[in-house]
Protein backbone atom coordinates (compact mmCIF):
# COMPACT_ATOMS: atom_id res chain seq x y z
CA UNK A 1 0.00 0.00 0.00
CA UNK A 2 1.32 3.43 -0.98
CA UNK A 3 1.96 6.03 1.73
CA UNK A 4 2.69 9.64 0.77
CA UNK A 5 4.53 11.75 3.33
CA UNK A 6 3.65 15.40 2.66
CA UNK A 7 6.02 18.06 3.92
CA UNK A 8 4.64 21.27 2.38
CA UNK A 9 1.44 22.78 1.02
CA UNK A 10 2.69 22.83 -2.58
CA UNK A 11 3.05 19.07 -2.47
CA UNK A 12 -0.54 18.76 -1.33
CA UNK A 13 -2.03 20.67 -4.27
CA UNK A 14 0.22 19.58 -7.15
CA UNK A 15 -1.44 17.75 -10.02
CA UNK A 16 0.49 14.48 -9.77
CA UNK A 17 0.58 13.14 -6.21
CA UNK A 18 3.32 10.60 -6.86
CA UNK A 19 5.47 9.12 -9.62
CA UNK A 20 3.01 6.32 -10.31
CA UNK A 21 0.42 8.77 -11.54
CA UNK A 22 2.94 10.40 -13.86
CA UNK A 23 3.82 7.00 -15.30
CA UNK A 24 0.25 5.82 -15.94
CA UNK A 25 -1.01 9.14 -17.29
CA UNK A 26 2.05 9.33 -19.53
CA UNK A 27 1.39 5.80 -20.78
CA UNK A 28 -2.26 6.70 -21.43
CA UNK A 29 -1.21 9.76 -23.41
CA UNK A 30 1.15 7.64 -25.54
CA UNK A 31 -1.69 5.23 -26.31
CA UNK A 32 -4.00 8.10 -27.26
CA UNK A 33 -1.33 9.60 -29.51
CA UNK A 34 -0.81 6.23 -31.21
CA UNK A 35 -4.56 5.55 -31.58
CA UNK A 36 -4.80 6.60 -35.27
CA UNK A 37 -2.23 3.91 -36.14
CA UNK A 38 -3.52 1.10 -33.91
CA UNK A 39 -7.31 1.57 -34.20
CA UNK A 40 -9.61 1.16 -37.17
CA UNK A 41 -11.37 4.17 -38.66
CA UNK A 42 -14.65 3.24 -36.96
CA UNK A 43 -13.19 2.91 -33.47
CA UNK A 44 -11.16 6.07 -33.95
CA UNK A 45 -14.44 7.88 -34.66
CA UNK A 46 -15.91 6.40 -31.47
CA UNK A 47 -12.83 7.54 -29.52
CA UNK A 48 -13.31 11.03 -30.96
CA UNK A 49 -16.90 11.04 -29.69
CA UNK A 50 -15.64 9.94 -26.26
CA UNK A 51 -13.29 12.94 -26.16
CA UNK A 52 -16.09 15.31 -27.21
CA UNK A 53 -18.51 13.99 -24.61
CA UNK A 54 -15.75 14.03 -21.99
CA UNK A 55 -15.42 17.81 -22.49
CA UNK A 56 -19.19 18.22 -22.04
CA UNK A 57 -19.02 15.87 -19.05
CA UNK A 58 -16.29 17.97 -17.44
CA UNK A 59 -18.58 20.99 -17.68
CA UNK A 60 -21.55 19.18 -16.17
CA UNK A 61 -19.29 17.61 -13.54
CA UNK A 62 -18.13 21.08 -12.52
CA UNK A 63 -21.74 22.15 -12.08
CA UNK A 64 -23.35 19.04 -10.59
CA UNK A 65 -20.40 17.21 -9.08
CA UNK A 66 -18.37 20.04 -7.60
CA UNK A 67 -20.92 22.83 -7.07
CA UNK A 68 -23.96 20.69 -6.33
CA UNK A 69 -26.30 22.41 -8.80
CA UNK A 70 -28.81 20.30 -10.72
CA UNK A 71 -29.30 20.73 -14.49
CA UNK A 72 -31.70 18.89 -16.77
CA UNK A 73 -31.19 21.10 -19.81
CA UNK A 74 -27.46 20.93 -20.40
CA UNK A 75 -27.91 19.83 -24.00
CA UNK A 76 -29.16 23.37 -24.69
CA UNK A 77 -25.67 24.75 -24.04
CA UNK A 78 -24.31 22.06 -26.34
CA UNK A 79 -26.73 23.25 -29.00
CA UNK A 80 -25.86 26.93 -28.55
CA UNK A 81 -22.17 26.15 -29.02
CA UNK A 82 -22.80 23.88 -32.01
CA UNK A 83 -25.00 26.37 -33.87
CA UNK A 84 -22.71 29.30 -33.09
CA UNK A 85 -19.78 27.32 -34.45
CA UNK A 86 -21.72 26.31 -37.56
CA UNK A 87 -22.91 29.82 -38.40
CA UNK A 88 -19.53 31.50 -37.82
CA UNK A 89 -17.53 28.78 -39.59
CA UNK A 90 -19.82 28.88 -42.62
CA UNK A 91 -19.37 32.66 -42.63
CA UNK A 92 -15.61 32.18 -43.07
CA UNK A 93 -14.33 32.64 -39.52
CA UNK A 94 -11.36 30.38 -38.61
CA UNK A 95 -12.08 27.45 -36.32
CA UNK A 96 -10.25 28.74 -33.17
CA UNK A 97 -12.00 32.12 -33.25
CA UNK A 98 -15.38 30.54 -33.93
CA UNK A 99 -14.90 28.15 -31.01
CA UNK A 100 -13.99 31.05 -28.71
CA UNK A 101 -17.21 32.83 -29.70
CA UNK A 102 -19.18 29.59 -29.23
CA UNK A 103 -17.79 29.17 -25.73
CA UNK A 104 -18.38 32.84 -24.89
CA UNK A 105 -22.00 32.85 -26.09
CA UNK A 106 -22.71 29.59 -24.26
CA UNK A 107 -21.16 31.07 -21.10
CA UNK A 108 -23.34 34.17 -21.41
CA UNK A 109 -26.45 32.01 -21.81
CA UNK A 110 -25.30 29.88 -18.86
CA UNK A 111 -24.94 33.01 -16.74
CA UNK A 112 -28.54 33.96 -17.49
CA UNK A 113 -29.77 30.44 -16.75
CA UNK A 114 -27.77 30.45 -13.53
CA UNK A 115 -29.77 33.37 -12.14
CA UNK A 116 -32.68 31.11 -11.03
CA UNK A 117 -30.13 29.08 -9.07
CA UNK A 118 -29.85 32.02 -6.69
CA UNK A 119 -33.40 31.44 -5.43
CA UNK A 120 -34.24 27.80 -6.19
CA UNK A 121 -32.36 24.53 -5.90
CA UNK A 122 -32.86 20.81 -6.11
CA UNK A 123 -35.78 19.61 -8.20
CA UNK A 124 -37.00 23.19 -8.75
CA UNK A 125 -33.69 24.15 -10.33
CA UNK A 126 -33.93 21.04 -12.47
CA UNK A 127 -37.36 22.12 -13.66
CA UNK A 128 -36.02 25.60 -14.49
CA UNK A 129 -33.12 24.22 -16.54
CA UNK A 130 -35.45 21.72 -18.21
CA UNK A 131 -37.74 24.56 -19.28
CA UNK A 132 -34.74 26.44 -20.62
CA UNK A 133 -33.78 23.40 -22.68
CA UNK A 134 -37.23 23.33 -24.29
CA UNK A 135 -37.00 27.07 -25.04
CA UNK A 136 -33.62 26.74 -26.75
CA UNK A 137 -34.77 23.75 -28.80
CA UNK A 138 -37.82 25.73 -29.95
CA UNK A 139 -35.71 28.79 -30.82
CA UNK A 140 -33.33 26.65 -32.88
CA UNK A 141 -36.30 25.15 -34.74
CA UNK A 142 -38.11 28.48 -35.37
CA UNK A 143 -35.19 30.80 -36.22
CA UNK A 144 -34.94 29.44 -39.74
CA UNK A 145 -33.03 32.38 -41.22
CA UNK A 146 -30.02 31.58 -39.01
CA UNK A 147 -30.31 27.96 -37.91
CA UNK A 148 -32.10 26.48 -40.91
CA UNK A 149 -34.97 25.36 -38.69
CA UNK A 150 -35.91 21.71 -38.54
CA UNK A 151 -34.15 21.15 -41.87
CA UNK A 152 -30.84 21.59 -40.06
CA UNK A 153 -27.61 23.16 -41.20
CA UNK A 154 -24.40 21.81 -42.71
CA UNK A 155 -21.02 22.92 -41.42
CA UNK A 156 -17.66 23.19 -43.15
CA UNK A 157 -14.61 21.28 -42.03
CA UNK A 158 -12.41 22.98 -39.38
CA UNK A 159 -10.08 25.62 -40.78
CA UNK A 160 -7.01 26.55 -38.73
CA UNK A 161 -6.04 29.81 -40.43
CA UNK A 162 -5.76 28.20 -43.87
CA UNK A 163 -5.08 24.60 -42.82
CA UNK A 164 -8.23 22.55 -43.38
CA UNK A 165 -8.59 19.43 -41.23
CA UNK A 166 -10.08 17.08 -43.78
CA UNK A 167 -9.28 13.65 -42.33
CA UNK A 168 -10.61 11.87 -39.27
CA UNK A 169 -7.11 11.49 -37.86
CA UNK A 170 -6.45 15.24 -37.96
CA UNK A 171 -9.76 16.04 -36.29
CA UNK A 172 -9.07 13.38 -33.64
CA UNK A 173 -5.82 15.09 -32.70
CA UNK A 174 -7.66 18.42 -32.53
CA UNK A 175 -10.22 16.93 -30.13
CA UNK A 176 -7.41 15.36 -28.08
CA UNK A 177 -5.66 18.71 -27.67
CA UNK A 178 -8.90 20.47 -26.67
CA UNK A 179 -9.76 17.70 -24.19
CA UNK A 180 -6.32 17.80 -22.56
CA UNK A 181 -6.49 21.59 -22.22
CA UNK A 182 -10.02 21.41 -20.77
CA UNK A 183 -8.96 18.73 -18.28
CA UNK A 184 -5.91 20.69 -17.13
CA UNK A 185 -8.08 23.78 -16.83
CA UNK A 186 -10.62 22.00 -14.61
CA UNK A 187 -7.90 20.43 -12.43
CA UNK A 188 -6.21 23.78 -11.88
CA UNK A 189 -9.55 25.46 -11.24
CA UNK A 190 -10.36 22.93 -8.52
CA UNK A 191 -7.01 23.66 -6.83
CA UNK A 192 -7.72 27.39 -6.82
CA UNK A 193 -9.80 29.36 -4.27
CA UNK A 194 -12.63 29.44 -6.82
CA UNK A 195 -12.76 25.67 -7.07
CA UNK A 196 -12.63 25.29 -3.30
CA UNK A 197 -15.53 27.74 -3.06
CA UNK A 198 -17.53 25.57 -5.49
CA UNK A 199 -16.93 22.49 -3.33
CA UNK A 200 -17.83 24.42 -0.16
CA UNK A 201 -21.16 25.45 -1.73
CA UNK A 202 -21.84 21.85 -2.67
CA UNK A 203 -21.19 20.60 0.86
CA UNK A 204 -23.12 23.30 2.71
CA UNK A 205 -24.35 26.65 1.44
CA UNK A 206 -24.83 27.99 4.96
CA UNK A 207 -21.29 27.06 6.00
CA UNK A 208 -19.87 28.49 2.78
CA UNK A 209 -21.72 31.76 3.26
CA UNK A 210 -20.54 32.00 6.85
CA UNK A 211 -16.95 31.78 5.58
CA UNK A 212 -17.49 34.78 3.32
CA UNK A 213 -18.21 32.97 0.04
CA UNK A 214 -20.52 35.02 -2.19
CA UNK A 215 -23.13 32.45 -3.21
CA UNK A 216 -24.64 34.46 -6.06
CA UNK A 217 -21.26 35.13 -7.65
CA UNK A 218 -19.96 31.57 -7.50
CA UNK A 219 -23.21 29.90 -8.52
CA UNK A 220 -23.57 31.99 -11.66
CA UNK A 221 -19.85 31.58 -12.35
CA UNK A 222 -20.20 27.81 -12.11
CA UNK A 223 -23.10 27.85 -14.57
CA UNK A 224 -21.13 30.07 -16.96
CA UNK A 225 -17.98 27.91 -16.88
CA UNK A 226 -20.01 24.72 -17.23
CA UNK A 227 -21.92 26.15 -20.19
CA UNK A 228 -18.66 27.35 -21.80
CA UNK A 229 -17.25 23.81 -21.73
CA UNK A 230 -20.52 22.49 -23.12
CA UNK A 231 -20.25 25.10 -25.88
CA UNK A 232 -16.74 23.93 -26.75
CA UNK A 233 -17.99 20.33 -26.87
CA UNK A 234 -20.88 21.46 -29.06
CA UNK A 235 -18.46 23.15 -31.48
CA UNK A 236 -16.46 19.93 -31.81
CA UNK A 237 -19.66 17.90 -32.08
CA UNK A 238 -20.91 20.06 -34.95
CA UNK A 239 -17.70 19.55 -36.92
CA UNK A 240 -17.70 15.83 -36.25
CA UNK A 241 -21.31 15.37 -37.37
CA UNK A 242 -20.96 17.94 -40.23
CA UNK A 243 -24.74 18.40 -39.96
CA UNK A 244 -26.80 19.50 -36.98
CA UNK A 245 -30.51 19.92 -36.33
CA UNK A 246 -32.56 20.97 -33.25
CA UNK A 247 -33.66 17.42 -32.42
CA UNK A 248 -30.02 16.50 -31.66
CA UNK A 249 -30.11 18.73 -28.57
CA UNK A 250 -33.36 17.66 -26.94
CA UNK A 251 -34.22 16.42 -23.46
CA UNK A 252 -32.89 12.92 -24.27
CA UNK A 253 -29.44 14.38 -24.91
CA UNK A 254 -29.58 16.20 -21.57
CA UNK A 255 -30.53 12.97 -19.81
CA UNK A 256 -27.63 11.19 -21.52
CA UNK A 257 -25.22 13.84 -20.22
CA UNK A 258 -26.62 13.56 -16.70
CA UNK A 259 -26.51 9.78 -16.92
CA UNK A 260 -22.89 10.04 -18.00
CA UNK A 261 -21.71 11.91 -14.90
CA UNK A 262 -23.84 9.84 -12.49
CA UNK A 263 -22.56 6.51 -13.77
CA UNK A 264 -19.01 7.78 -14.22
CA UNK A 265 -18.90 9.06 -10.65
CA UNK A 266 -20.26 12.38 -9.42
CA UNK A 267 -17.56 14.61 -7.95
CA UNK A 268 -14.52 13.26 -9.81
CA UNK A 269 -12.76 14.33 -13.00
CA UNK A 270 -12.11 10.68 -13.80
CA UNK A 271 -15.86 10.10 -13.66
CA UNK A 272 -16.45 12.40 -16.64
CA UNK A 273 -14.17 10.26 -18.81
CA UNK A 274 -15.47 6.93 -17.50
CA UNK A 275 -19.03 8.15 -18.08
CA UNK A 276 -18.18 9.21 -21.64
CA UNK A 277 -16.68 5.79 -22.32
CA UNK A 278 -19.82 4.16 -20.94
CA UNK A 279 -22.15 6.41 -22.95
CA UNK A 280 -20.41 5.66 -26.26
CA UNK A 281 -19.56 1.98 -25.81
CA UNK A 282 -22.82 0.73 -24.24
CA UNK A 283 -24.85 1.06 -27.48
CA UNK A 284 -22.09 -0.85 -29.27
CA UNK A 285 -22.22 -3.62 -26.67
CA UNK A 286 -26.00 -3.77 -26.95
CA UNK A 287 -25.70 -4.10 -30.73
CA UNK A 288 -23.24 -6.97 -30.35
CA UNK A 289 -25.15 -8.83 -27.64
CA UNK A 290 -28.67 -8.52 -29.07
CA UNK A 291 -27.73 -10.79 -32.00
CA UNK A 292 -27.38 -13.63 -29.48
CA UNK A 293 -30.68 -12.91 -27.74
CA UNK A 294 -34.11 -14.29 -28.71
CA UNK A 295 -35.71 -12.28 -31.51
CA UNK A 296 -38.55 -11.09 -29.26
CA UNK A 297 -35.94 -9.46 -26.97
CA UNK A 298 -33.15 -8.54 -29.36
CA UNK A 299 -35.47 -6.83 -31.87
CA UNK A 300 -37.53 -4.98 -29.25
CA UNK A 301 -37.58 -1.22 -30.09
CA UNK A 302 -37.11 -0.12 -26.46
CA UNK A 303 -34.20 -2.44 -25.62
CA UNK A 304 -31.65 0.38 -25.34
CA UNK A 305 -33.85 2.45 -23.02
CA UNK A 306 -34.55 -0.55 -20.80
CA UNK A 307 -30.83 -1.37 -20.50
CA UNK A 308 -30.02 2.27 -19.71
CA UNK A 309 -32.70 2.34 -17.02
CA UNK A 310 -31.58 -0.93 -15.43
CA UNK A 311 -27.94 0.18 -15.39
CA UNK A 312 -28.79 3.56 -13.87
CA UNK A 313 -31.00 2.06 -11.14
CA UNK A 314 -28.34 -0.54 -10.38
CA UNK A 315 -25.67 2.11 -9.91
CA UNK A 316 -27.92 4.26 -7.74
CA UNK A 317 -28.76 1.31 -5.50
CA UNK A 318 -25.49 -0.58 -5.34
CA UNK A 319 -22.74 1.85 -6.38
CA UNK A 320 -23.77 5.51 -5.94
CA UNK A 321 -20.14 6.61 -6.41
CA UNK A 322 -20.21 5.34 -9.99
CA UNK A 323 -17.54 3.57 -11.98
CA UNK A 324 -14.75 5.61 -10.43
CA UNK A 325 -15.98 4.76 -6.95
CA UNK A 326 -15.96 1.07 -7.83
CA UNK A 327 -12.40 1.39 -9.14
CA UNK A 328 -11.29 3.05 -5.89
CA UNK A 329 -12.70 0.13 -3.93
CA UNK A 330 -11.00 -2.43 -6.16
CA UNK A 331 -7.70 -0.56 -5.92
CA UNK A 332 -7.93 -0.35 -2.13
CA UNK A 333 -8.76 -4.04 -1.92
CA UNK A 334 -5.70 -4.96 -3.98
CA UNK A 335 -3.45 -2.63 -1.98
CA UNK A 336 -4.60 -3.98 1.38
CA UNK A 337 -4.86 -7.67 0.48
CA UNK A 338 -4.83 -9.89 2.50
CA UNK A 339 -5.65 -7.41 5.28
CA UNK A 340 -8.82 -6.13 3.64
CA UNK A 341 -11.59 -5.81 6.22
CA UNK A 342 -15.10 -6.82 5.25
CA UNK A 343 -17.56 -3.96 5.46
CA UNK A 344 -14.87 -1.27 4.99
CA UNK A 345 -16.96 0.46 2.33
CA UNK A 346 -20.32 -0.10 3.98
CA UNK A 347 -22.57 2.86 3.27
CA UNK A 348 -23.06 5.13 6.26
CA UNK A 349 -26.51 6.24 7.34
CA UNK A 350 -27.35 9.59 5.78
CA UNK A 351 -29.64 12.22 7.23
CA UNK A 352 -31.79 14.85 5.62
CA UNK A 353 -31.05 18.46 6.37
CA UNK A 354 -34.10 18.64 8.62
CA UNK A 355 -32.79 15.67 10.62
CA UNK A 356 -29.49 17.42 11.31
CA UNK A 357 -31.28 20.11 13.24
CA UNK A 358 -32.93 17.69 15.68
Amino acid sequence: MRFIFKTDYAQDIKLAKHGGQMFWYGALMLVLLAAPWIATEYWLAQLTFILIYAVAGLGLMLLAGFTGLFSLGHAAFLGVGAYTQAVLTNAGLPFPLAMVFAAALSAAVGFVVGLPALRVKGIYLGMATLSFGFIVEEVLARWESVTGGNAGIHIKKPDLFGWTLGSGEEFYFLCLVVTVLATLGILNLLRSPTGRAFVAIRDSEISAQSMGIHLAHYKTLSFALSAALAGVAGALYAHKMQFISPDQFNILQSIDLLLMVVIGGVGSVHGAFLGAIFLITLPELITIVKDYLPAVVGQAPGLKSVVYGVVLVSFVLFEPMGLYGRWLKIRTYLQMFPFYRKGMFKRQKSFQKSDRLK
